[in-house]
């Protein structure tokens, strides 16, 4: 059966205390990759690594009927700004798991041992899947490519976070 992709809304949020709209290439190389395959974007925002500035953020995107995905990019390593675990995941219903253990599987093959020092970790909130990446541009890369990428795809099987978040599909309450 060939049945066509479902595109879901999508935002993306770049955490840092520099980059610019002209200096992201992390969060464009992710909204590239996510429009390149289809889906839309509904918003796109760069936030200082502050835990209740991302907060706000990523919750009025969780509140969003519009936005099904959100993708961050940075925060996630261990200097002193870095927040984005702990601005995030308080808003989870659900973790997922396997996505930081992917990922530093992934990203290994890389950067080596490194990748530990990666905190990118992933959940389910009121129907929006929010996956939060390291900020570098290769790291971007390495989740949408070797994650995101089947996992926001309806067609991809065995399962996918995409049928979760389709509201004709999903597990909505």
């Amino acid at each position: 059966m060939n049945e066509p992709m479902i595109p879901l809304g999508v935002a993306v949020l770049t955490v840092s205390d520099t980059r610019t709209e002209d200096t992201d290439r992390s969060g464009q190389a992710l909204v590239e990759r996510a429009t390149g395959v289809g889906h839309r974007l509904v918003d796109k925002r760069i936030v200082v690594d502050d835990i209740y500035q991302i907060r706000a953020v990523v919750s009025a995107w969780i509140a969003d009927p519009e936005v099904q995905v959100i993708i961050s990019t940075g925060g996630t390593g261990f200097t002193g700004r870095d927040s984005t675990p702990e601005a995030v995941s308080v808003l989870f219903d659900k973790r997922i798991e396997g996505f930081g253990e992917r990922f530093r599987l992934l990203s290994g093959e890389e950067v080596g041992s490194s990748t530990i020092q990666s905190r990118c970790l992933a959940g389910l909130a009121n129907a929006t899947v929010i996956f939060c990446l390291p900020g570098s541009t290769g790291a971007c890369r390495t989740g949408w490519d070797g994650i995101l990428a089947e996992q926001l795809d309806s067609r991809h099987k065995p399962c996918n976070f995409a049928n979760l978040v389709i509201p004709e599909r999903g597990q909505h309450g």
